[in-house]
């Protein structure tokens, strides 16, 4: 996984070297010895860490839970990435998504660098005492490394505002009298969160959907027209058309994407499926999603998986298994679950033209070249799904100020946000051979490296 960034970084480097524009104080060997430099800096974590948590179980067994807190680059500002509960975290996967949110933070500049934490459990076989008692053992293990100027987690995969509400509650305890505030984001309003966290990231990965499809394609259609490039004609061959939409993970992401969609005026678009860890459920006329959104909200955040709970829902649809979702012949596939979703043993089946990375790293290297080289638009999650960070940092200026925006600015200034990073890669994506994702990682390497320089890191 570590190897994934440095090829990454290699790759976006390669393509500058040759650029005089960019450093263009660097010449010759200075420039490939600084190039080679930049290579090493931004392939590797600063810090790894872990640790294996003490937790007394209700049961009254005692067992070690392994943690990890990774701190890949902080040149930009103190490092920023969720805590994930799940049972396959390990310390490859949180030291590339660790990268991942440099690259991120850089692309969509937020002055924070990249981090990422773990604890390698399946939430949902523990009770609430439990897992309040394993949230604050991370933080009293991590607790020299973390803080409101260092180091600021937030949540992810199997966490969310209680979680970190208990983490802030126990670093104020450890740290009496220090800023707390901004020790955590992604918080209950009600404990110095900010309005609209939650939703943020699926409000984000929707709308950056609709930014290219609808205002960008409306903006630019007689340029792209003129573009011999395979991505613009894949975009062109579906704007201003009725679009099919299958949603991979109805969780925060997916759930909150497909509402979006639901409720869009500007596209017309329908969610024809969506799945979860369970099942696939399929509507070609368009499913309930407000509907399914309820059911979830009191059953655990499960879809319904029998014809009985459809009828709880007052949903109508077909119940299939959750792997199917990935091949259905849709126009557009939003993959909010989990990484590695599309690899090598299933790329060849995938029937959708336009992808959307609401999850990280969903799908694989492999797969992407594939799908990249048949010309489908692939969104990647460095710039769809970034509205959570985004709205942390937000989170985090509110909590040093004590003052809150409300739910309408912060959707505002988010939007304006990612809507400034758009126009910045989409031209190049749609004028240039390369991927939207390589396009993302040259402009995120540029900046990182500009920095670097600068701060004189690179010798």
């Amino acid at each position: 996984m570590a190897n994934k960034t440095g090829t990454i970084v290699k790759e976006s480097l390669d393509a500058l070297l040759d650029d005089q524009t960019f450093l263009p104080e660097l010449k010759e060997q200075a420039r490939e010895k600084a190039f080679t430099s930049l290579v090493s800096i931004l392939s590797t974590p600063n810090h790894v860490s872990k640790s294996f948590l003490r937790v007394a179980l209700e049961n009254g067994k005692v067992v070690r839970i392994p943690a990890f807190r990774v701190q890949h680059n902080n040149i930009l500002g103190p490092y920023k990435g969720g805590i994930r509960f799940h049972e396959s975290v390990n310390e490859d996967e949180v030291v590339n998504l660790s990268s991942l949110m440099t690259l991120k933070n850089a692309l969509h500049d937020v002055p924070f660098g990249g981090g990422k934490g773990g604890v390698v459990i399946n939430p949902r076989e523990y009770e609430a005492k439990e897992l309040n008692l394993i949230c604050r053992k991370y933080v009293q293990y991590f607790s020299q490394i973390i803080g409101p100027d260092k180091d600021i987690p937030a949540p992810d995969v199997g966490t969310g505002a209680r979680e970190m509400d208990w983490m802030m509650g126990e670093y104020k305890s450890i740290n009496p009298g220090q800023n707390y505030r901004g020790s955590f984001t992604g918080k209950s309003v009600a404990n110095g969160g900010s309005l609209g966290r939650r939703v943020a990231t699926g409000k984000g990965v929707y709308f950056t959907f609709r930014y290219l499809m609808h205002d960008f394609m409306k903006q630019q259609h007689k340029w792209l027209t003129e573009r011999d490039n395979k991505f613009a004609k894949t975009a062109l061959d579906y704007y201003d058309k009725s679009l099919t939409i299958a949603i991979q993970g109805f969780g925060n992401v997916g759930s909150v994407a497909a509402l979006e969609a639901f409720q869009c005026n500007h596209l017309n678009n329908k969610v024809v499926a969506v799945s979860d860890r369970n099942v696939t459920l399929y509507n070609s006329d368009g499913l309930d999603i407000p509907g399914l959104v309820k059911f979830t909200e009191n059953n655990n955040g499960d879809l319904p998986t029998n014809e009985e709970e459809l009828k709880e829902a007052n949903v109508k649809a077909d119940i299939r298994d959750n792997q199917e979702l990935l091949l259905l012949d849709v126009d557009v596939l939003f993959l909010a679950a989990l990484e590695d979703q599309i690899h090598k043993e299933n790329m060849e089946s995938i029937k959708a033209p336009i992808i959307v990375e609401g999850a990280n790293a969903p799908i694989t290297g492999d797969a992407d070249k594939f799908l990249s080289d048949k010309g489908k638009v692939i969104v990647p999650d460095i710039l769809a799904n970034a509205g959570g960070v985004i709205v942390s940092y937000f989170e985090w200026l509110q909590g040093r100020e004590t003052q809150f925006y409300s739910e309408e600015e912060v959707f505002s200034k988010l939007f304006t946000k990612m809507q400034e990073t758009f126009d910045t890669v989409l031209p190049q994506y749609f004028g240039d051979p390369f991927p939207l994702r390589q396009n993302c990682y040259i402009h995120s390497v540029m900046k990182l490296s500009t920095i670097l320089y600068r701060q004189g890191k690179l010798y």
